[in-house]
């Protein structure tokens, strides 16, 4: 029991075995209750993911999930060396360290909270404005960019490095930087005016040159379409700015002009008729405006009689069944009044002044 005793009452580092022990023993156990209550705030957090909506605690409980082991083996190694009597020189190294985990453990639990909100509030602007469930990737990125570059200068600071000639420096290297990354903070510069300016939105049908399809997502580097044809189209946000775009997920009515050319040997008494027999056929269907028809030019080869109506709807299918019917209900009024569309006619005129006629293979 003595050599016990005695190995007990052996100092190493100023401080007995025995309170050695003891704050092996303290941060053991802290390590362990803080491990067991991250496991049962994880368990509870999962039980309340599995809901649809989104609960008062699910927030707190899955930023609280976010705790890192390595903080909690830090955060118990400190409070089992408060019983120990340490050197001078010892407590500001670990007042640094445990100072500095907490710092990068606040900026997980802060990236977590805001990504975990933002994504929250982009499930619930989606059925109400496209616009700002858009915007949320890139404020998602641009805030936990923020968190992170200020827990680094906290981090420098408690470190003993002087920040303001730090940043002076950075500075003057950020001019550089900026030249070699200029097409990344070209297209990162692009994404926050397409989210301050929204000139499409995510469900948005657009053209942009030769390309066109429907906007899945708007990211920091790109913009990502669906195309007609399924596959994804993906284009810098910089090319999509100083493109010319055209966005039909915001028209509000299509204006559509054909033209009907019919022979130059239909008689007047029946051309006089075909604007107002034009317009009660464009007028029969539904959602549509009409606009004007008239007897527009005489060309060498047709009478062309020009209509103009609007589509109020930006529905492209319904736009087609209305222009079909219109075609239809046309090709049933020139049989009814036997009028010819114009062909292509080609005259020949042969040695002793005979013309002859015959129509142009189309």
């Amino acid at each position: 029991m003595n050599e016990v005793e005695q190995l007990f009452d052996q100092v190493y580092l100023h401080n007995t075995l025995g309170k050695w022990a003891i704050a092996a023993a303290i941060a053991a156990g802290v390590f362990c209750v803080m491990l067991l209550v991250r496991r049962i705030v994880h368990s509870r957090y999962q039980r309340l993911a599995a809901t649809p909506q989104m609960e008062f605690m699910e927030l707190p409980l899955k930023v609280a999930s976010r705790t890192t082991v390595s903080f909690l083996l830090i955060a118990s190694l400190y409070a089992g060396l408060q019983v120990l009597k340490l050197p001078p020189q010892a407590d500001t190294p670990l007042l640094t360290a445990i100072t500095i985990a907490t710092f990068w453990q606040v900026g997980v639990w802060a990236s977590a909270a805001l990504r975990t909100w933002l994504q929250y509030k982009q499930r619930s602007a989606r059925a109400k404005d496209l616009a700002a469930a858009g915007s949320f990737g890139i404020i998602s990125f641009v805030g936990r960019a923020m968190i992170w570059a200020l827990v680094l200068l906290l981090t420098l600071d408690n470190l003993g490095i002087q920040i303001k000639p730090l940043l002076a420096g950075l500075g003057i290297g950020g001019i550089a930087v900026a030249l070699a990354v200029q097409n990344v903070l070209g297209d990162l510069l692009a994404s926050l005016s397409i989210t301050l300016d929204r000139p499409f939105v995510v469900g948005d049908a657009i053209a942009v040159g030769d390309f066109n399809g429907t906007v899945e997502q708007i990211g920091i580097k790109s913009v990502r379409l669906r195309s007609v044809n399924g596959e994804q189209i993906v284009m810098s946000n910089a090319d999509m700015l100083s493109s010319r775009l055209r966005n039909f997920g915001r028209m509000r009515e299509r204006r559509i002009a054909f033209t009907v050319s019919l022979a130059l040997d239909s008689p007047p008494e029946k051309l006089r008729q075909i604007p107002a027999q034009l317009r009660a056929i464009v007028e029969a269907e539904s959602n549509i405006r009409f606009d004007r028809s008239h007897f527009a030019r005489i060309n060498a080869g047709a009478l062309e009689f020009e209509t103009v109506y609007f589509v109020t709807t930006a529905d492209y299918l319904r736009y087609m069944d209305i222009q079909q019917n219109i075609n239809l209900n046309i090709i049933q009024l020139l049989d009814r009044e036997q009028l010819d569309l114009a062909v292509p006619v080609q005259r020949l005129w042969g040695e002793h002044g005979n013309m002859a006629t015959a129509a142009k293979p189309a």
